[in-house]
């Protein structure tokens, strides 16, 4: 019950979808009606999570990976392999699977490369899930996303509040997805199971973050913070590493699967529904 999994929830909950999800620690989770069972690796999952498991039909993990995979899987494996009514595992990915692509594009068929730590505890992590469909025989789907922004976290408020970055690195473009097309697709999945689904929902305009950061300055009157270069040692070693990989998405073929389209084709769109 992040971000994302907050979203999706309410997604599901709008189409009459009981709804239920972990977090670290539920004394800090918003009071929004929505369940919300403690998962942590020091304590054995609550019976009232076991039984939510029990009654589930659909599951999906939006925990980053660690060294050996999906730390919330290894946790809740006995649960899952023995849950009756489960038809449907889904895992949130990212496009760190693949390796630069020097502003190339991939597709759903291209070949996850990455030999970068995140991108390869991404893979163990998507393994795991599709072992575990493969066993359960049931349907699976990886969903390997692109930067995620939306209400809450985007340019237009990291401008307002003084954390923008301008960084610039010449070349680089990458895809977005609004968090909200990430719902859709995610619900668009569970409505079409099938065996081992790869999708790669993006929006239609790669481009570099500083086009997308001078949009949103223009739109909400902003000024431009001062240009950095990527590879800047004020800069996280995380951000660094995200503007290492360059890369376009061809999601074509996830939307033919899913019969999906994004609200929000681009940053445009996406933006100005923000600032409305």
């Amino acid at each position: 019950m992040g971000w994302s999994g907050c979203v999706l929830a309410t997604h599901l909950r709008a189409l009459g979808v009981h709804v239920a999800g972990t977090v670290r620690d539920p004394a800090s989770a918003p009071h929004d009606g929505l369940p919300r069972h403690q998962l942590r690796a020091d304590i054995p999952p609550s019976p009232a999570l076991l039984d939510e498991i029990a009654q589930a039909e659909a599951v999906l993990c939006s925990v980053p990976p660690d060294a050996e995979g999906d730390p919330a899987l290894r946790l809740l494996l006995p649960a899952l392999q023995e849950s009756p009514a489960l038809r449907w595992v889904g895992y949130l990915s990212s496009t760190s699977v693949y390796a630069d692509r020097a502003g190339g594009w991939i597709n759903e068929t291209s070949v996850a490369d990455a030999t970068e730590t995140t991108g390869m505890q991404r893979r163990r992590a998507e393994d795991q899930w599709r072992a575990l469909a493969e066993q359960r025989g049931i349907a699976s789907a990886v969903f390997r996303l692109p930067g995620l922004y939306g209400p809450g976290r985007n340019a237009l408020l990291q401008l307002s509040q003084g954390r923008a970055r301008h960084v610039v690195r010449p070349g680089l473009v990458f895809n977005r997805l609004h968090v909200d097309d990430l719902a859709t697709v995610v619900i668009a999945s569970m409505q079409r199971p099938c065996v081992d689904g790869l999708y790669l929902p993006a929006d239609d305009e790669p481009a570099p973050s500083q086009e997308v950061l001078a949009f949103a300055a223009q739109l909400g009157g902003f000024a431009m913070p001062p240009a950095m270069p990527w590879d800047d040692p004020a800069l996280s070693p995380t951000l660094r590493r995200f503007y290492e990989s360059s890369k376009r998405i061809d999601s074509t073929g996830t939307r033919e699967a899913l019969g999906w389209e994004p609200r929000f084709p681009s940053y445009r769109e996406g933006l100005r529904d923000l600032l409305r």
